[in-house]
């Protein structure tokens, strides 16, 4: 297969952009897994700068992420392996195209220990992670996060 952009069949469109019809599939999903983190669960990924640990601050973050789509479609939720859980979803941040894959892994007693979640594309996570930076200003979860305007 030819590597040169010109060959790759979306031409740089980004596939979550596409069309399709998500209707039906995943509607009114709630990640029942959030409610159930581990005291020491652990949250990283590419909105945020190092690892935050504690299930308030997870759960915190996580809700507040959440708090700020404009909409969100899931695409698939499901078992990962023997302890761990996958999903993948897209979103909107004030009107900006975002998607996600978040990787969850669970302790022997079944509770989220660890939030992998990457994003894409770029100019929306630099984009989110400032919202998220504002929003958190002034509290131990800022300096995660980009600081400046979006």
């Amino acid at each position: 297969m030819d590597p040169t952009p010109d060959s790759h069949p979306n031409r740089g469109v980004p596939t979550y952009l596409g069309p399709g019809d998500r209707a039906g599939r995943f509607t009114d999903y709630y990640p029942a897994w959030i409610d159930k983190l581990a005291d020491d669960a652990t949250v990283e990924g590419s909105l945020l700068d190092g690892a935050v640990q504690g299930a308030e601050a997870v759960r915190t973050i996580l809700v507040t992420i959440r708090g700020l789509y404009d909409r969100q479609t899931v695409n698939f939720a499901g078992p990962w392996g023997d302890n761990g859980f996958v999903e993948d979803a897209t979103a909107q941040v004030r009107g900006e195209p975002i998607a996600s894959v978040v990787l969850v892994t669970l302790n022997a007693r079944g509770q989220a220990q660890h939030v992998a979640a990457g994003y894409r594309p770029l100019r929306a996570v630099l984009f989110l992670s400032r919202l998220l930076g504002q929003r958190f200003a002034g509290t131990p979860y800022a300096d995660y996060f980009l600081a400046g305007e979006p």
